[in-house]
């Protein structure tokens, strides 16, 4: 009789085959300059550490079959030593943190071996040719490793046995706070990681006054969460006192605005800022007729109608402290919240499309030393405790990608924006739109319905997500909230997604009453909203946990990923479980919805830890009353305004506007993704012959066979209200909104049918400045709204972007704040895909190119109609233009100007056109509003000015095209190359 094999740890290691190339390690070898250290080689291998009781022939069978690519592939069971003078830097995540691909392995092993008793562990090691030891660790700690979640090792590691879990104290703790000074309060909200207020403390502390006892840990911890500014929003739904500086000209019209109360001292008082701003607008365009709008602010996501039969929900989230920690799994993670808040929409949606914006400092501005690379001689030393620029916006980029593709969703929008002033807090924004019965579009959880937890086992990771969330970064937070990273594994929430999907459309009807995400919070949150009106009762010990050693409290407000909650009837909990094992995913009873008193009774092993009041956790928040005062610089820069008459100095600076890493070519990034994964994407981010050309949306088909379609664009124009160069948030907010609108127009969006969502990231508002920049660009929002009438459906803010340091040459304290940054989403129905239009020029000899913008009008009740009538009359213009099919190419004029985006029309199809003299009167003006259509020269002289003059819209003659010429011509003399406007287009950043 054999005796079973004994438990170790065995270790293979899986390399690129001779000839098949090494991606992964010259990406390396290229990615390593950006630091200053020249590699002559660097090989790469996956590595896999499995502890189980494995013969050899199961740990054979498991290296051959299942973890190589017999044609790509090589491996081994052991290691591979390195060539003489070669460095060895492996990576492995940190006992604790998600590792995704070891679940998979996990799996394979437990069914190869028929053994649950597994554990694995992936990392990767590089072997590097040519460097010293301290260039080796240099990138090890700066490019190759995060000391957050990953250790580094510099020889390849075998452990004997894996790390084990320590026994969790789960002694109910009991937070002294009834007899705490104003100072102890607010020195137990920081060292706690609260994050909350003194007024917030003070109120917590009354209440357990008038209970007579302490909080536990959990409920503090509860409330924390609950009241976060993340979670509750509470500056935007504060009430402010806005005042306008001494000297400082106001162009806002604030009498008559809903919830605004002018002062008899000039100041006004705004009762709930976002009621009475973005949310105004949305329920004043519903009273006014507008009934395609079919859930906002309500839910998860927005919903609004896109035919009898199916709708549409939205939604677009920020993860910016997590992204700026690790950028990889801040980002993952937040595309995948954002996923999930499609997913827990209603009754259940099936995400079809994905978007994101990132907004960073400019990657040759900053060096990790005090020595300058090669080539950037500008450059100057990182702030201590800041990752690289061009590392964040890399791994940014990867997250993003490698969890939507692997979701199999389509990224098809997005845009990247670069200002130094990200640098120690950069913006990653995520964007979901999903597909869902009309009828489905509400649940809510019903006393009775059992708890019900789907998908990921809960960790350590993403504690103190939603609190850390609501915090100004400071150069220690990478030490200091390590748990708050969470690392996503977008495979479960696949199958989490299809045993959803099965559960709402089984034949016996949806069985599950109600569901939300496990977001900021965890549980806490997740529990906590869908029992706001009935109390619940939680057993927190049978929640799955990915590792023991998790105390009670961990457990509940762990924002560990791939999470939702369902409220499910007892008698449809054995059909929702037998889904869910056919989907593999893990299913988890906790408890069930409704109390007598409608608290939340947390339980443990049988003892309770924990009882919140729902009406003081959800309604118990003592509302800020904020101060705002507007002061506009005066030495505003001139934006890029008329360029100079000579055309060779119009061709070098058309050549370096298109070099400018904002405007230039985010080609390398777009082709990353995965635009046409389900087949239903009609127009893709990259448009032209040859994929090039800068599309303004992209458009898919949501229902098979129909020809209605859905565009989707942004807008982002953070400069024109930048406080600190003299613009105006009131007109960011105009501008963003309206390059919105063209870019949706541009495509043949009906401009009757577009929602809008806004992302709000700002910094400290405890400025009165900050919070008046906030203030002006909330009424922004509302007026473009309404002019245009497109109703807000969701929106979300992230505040306090700032990063806080020491600077080690001075000594003294430097806080950077990010610029007032709003982003502006869109959907919009489109009427017939088979009458999109794209950006490239078509080659049609004798058409022109025309630039398109309303004619201002003659006064008007208050500027703002002056400034917006105009604009809402072209946008309505071009679309009737496209609809007509008097339009073979549409693009807006954004940064750069108008030739700017001549230039961008003619690199993306290879057609030449010739410049008119009103062309290059004032080529590089970014006037919004404007819109460049290329139309048949015919139409233009003939019936062409009568329909635009119908319209009420005027347009100049840009460019004769002429497809012989494989140029822009400036005049008869002066020409720029399409291998010019190539280079300088697509050479910035082709990483």
């Amino acid at each position: 009789m054999s005796q079973p094999a004994p438990t170790a740890v065995h270790r293979i290691e899986v390399s690129p085959s001779l000839g098949a190339g090494d991606p992964l390690g010259e990406s390396v070898r290229r990615a390593s300059r950006s630091l200053g250290v020249e590699v002559a080689r660097v090989t790469s291998r996956r590595v896999y550490l499995v502890e189980a009781a494995l013969t050899a022939a199961q740990v054979q069978a498991l290296r051959g079959r299942l973890l190589t690519d017999p044609i790509l592939e090589t491996s081994v069971v052991g290691h591979v030593p390195a060539q003489a003078g070669d460095r060895v830097i492996e990576v492995h995540p940190l006992p604790g943190v998600m590792d995704p691909g070891a679940q998979t392995v996990r799996d394979m092993v437990r069914e190869l071996a028929g053994t649950p008793n597994v554990r694995v562990v992936t990392g990767t090691r590089y072997d590097l040719a040519g460097v010293d030891a301290p260039a080796a660790e240099r990138l090890a700690r700066r490019l190759l490793a995060n000391p957050v979640i990953e250790s580094v090792h510099f020889e390849p590691w075998l452990p004997v046995h894996f790390p084990e879990a320590k026994a969790a104290d789960q002694t109910p703790r009991r937070v002294p706070m009834r007899e705490l000074d104003d100072e102890a309060l607010v020195r137990l909200s920081r060292d706690g990681h609260l994050f909350l207020s003194l007024d917030e403390m003070r109120a917590i502390r009354d209440h357990y006054r008038a209970q007579h006892r302490e909080p536990t840990d959990i409920e503090l911890e509860t409330l924390a969460q609950t009241w976060s500014e993340h979670c509750v929003h509470k500056t935007l739904k504060s009430s402010v006192t806005y005042r306008v500086a001494p000297g400082t000209h106001e162009s806002i019209e604030w009498s008559g605005r809903p919830g605004v109360r002018v002062n008899a001292d000039g100041s006004v008082t705004i009762s709930n800022l976002l009621k009475s701003t973005v949310a105004a607008a949305t329920h004043e365009l519903i009273r006014d007729g507008l009934d395609w709008t079919l859930s906002v602010f309500v839910d998860n996501a927005g919903v609004i109608a896109f035919d009898d039969t199916h709708a549409i929900n939205v939604k677009v989230e920020t993860h910016n402290r997590p992204s700026a920690i690790e950028p990889y799994g801040g980002a993952a993670t937040g595309i995948g919240g954002c996923i999930r808040d499609v997913i827990g929409t209603g009754l259940g949606a099936r995400p079809i499309a994905s978007t994101d914006i990132f907004c960073v400092a400019y990657p040759d501005h900053w060096t990790e030393s005090a020595a300058a690379p090669a080539g950037a001689p500008a450059a100057r030393p990182l702030p201590p405790g800041v990752l690289h620029p061009r590392r964040v916006l890399t791994r940014v980029i990867d997250g993003v990608r490698d969890y939507g593709n692997r979701m199999g969703i389509p990224t098809v929008s997005g845009a990247v924006a670069f200002d130094d002033r990200y640098v120690g807090n950069p913006l990653v924004f995520c964007g979901c739109v999903g597909l869902m019965p009309r009828d489905k579009i509400k649940g809510a959880a019903r006393a009775g319905d059992r708890i019900i937890a789907l998908g990921g086992r809960t960790g350590r990771d993403g504690i103190h997500g939603a609190t850390f969330s609501s915090a100004e970064l400071t150069h220690t937070h990478a030490d200091e909230f390590a748990h708050a990273v969470q690392i996503g594994n977008a495979i479960e929430e696949k199958r989490v997604l299809d045993a959803i999907l099965r559960a709402r459309d089984h034949s016996d009807g949806c069985l599950f009453s109600g569901l939300t995400d496990c977001g900021a919070g965890g549980f806490s949150s997740a529990v906590g909203e869908m029992a706001k009106d009935l109390g619940a009762q939680v057993h927190l010990e049978r929640a799955p946990l990915k590792y023991e050693g998790l105390r009670y409290d961990e457990i509940w407000i762990s924002e560990s990923q791939e999470r939702m909650v369902l409220a499910v009837p007892e008698r449809h909990v054995a059909a929702l479980r037998a889904i869910c094992e056919e989907e593999g995913t893990e299913l988890a009873d906790l408890g069930h919805f409704g109390t007598p008193d409608r608290d939340i009774v947390l339980l443990f092993q049988g003892n309770e830890v924990g009882r919140l009041s729902c009406d003081f956790l959800h309604d118990g928040i003592p509302m800020p009353v904020r101060e705002a005062q507007w002061e506009r610089v005066t030495s505003r820069a001139a934006a890029r305004g008329p360029g100079t008459p000579d055309p060779r100095g119009i061709k070098r600076s058309l050549l370096e506007l298109l070099a400018e890493p904002n405007i230039a070519s985010k080609k390398w990034i777009v082709r990353q993704y995965d635009h046409e994964v389900q087949g239903n994407t009609v127009i893709k981010p990259l448009v032209g012959p040859g994929g090039i050309g800068p599309g303004d949306a992209s458009v898919i088909q949501p229902v098979a066979g129909s020809q209605r379609g859905l565009a989707i664009a942004c807008g982002l124009a953070t400069s024109v209200g930048d406080p600190a160069l003299g613009g105006d948030p009131y007109d960011m907010a105009l501008a963003a909104i309206d390059e919105c609108v063209r870019n949706l127009v541009c495509v043949g969006a009906d401009p009757a049918r577009i929602a809008i969502l806004d992302n709000f990231c700002w910094p400290s508002c405890a400025k009165p400045a900050n919070m008046a920049s906030l203030v002006r660009a909330c009424m922004g929002c509302y007026d473009a709204a309404k002019a245009y009438r497109t109703p807000f459906v969701s929106g979300k803010d992230s505040l306090n972007n700032q990063f806080r340091y020491t600077d080690p040459a001075t000594g003294r304290e430097v806080t950077i704040e990010i610029p007032p940054t709003l982003l502006i989403s869109g959907i919009a129905i489109v009427p017939d895909v088979g009458r999109c239009v794209t950006m490239d020029l078509k080659p049609v000899d004798g058409s022109l190119v025309i630039a398109l913008s309303g004619v201002p009008e003659a006064g008007g009740a208050a500027a703002r109609e002056s400034v917006l009538v105009p604009r809402v009359r072209a946008a309505k213009a071009v679309a009737s233009l496209i609809l007509d099919g008097a339009v073979l190419a549409a693009h807006d004029s954004s940064e750069g100007g108008p030739l700017v985006a001549l230039a961008e029309m003619c690199l993306a199809s290879g057609v030449g056109a010739r410049c008119t003299p009103e062309a290059l009167a004032e080529p590089f003006h970014e006037s919004p509003g404007v819109y460049l259509l290329q139309v048949r020269g015919e139409w233009f002289n003939g019936a062409g000015p009568a329909r635009l003059a119908a319209l009420g819209v005027r347009a100049t003659a840009m460019a004769s095209v002429d497809q012989r010429l494989e140029a822009l011509g400036l005049d008869a003399q002066t020409t720029v190359g399409m291998d010019e406007l190539s280079r300088a287009f697509l050479g910035t950043l082709d990483w």
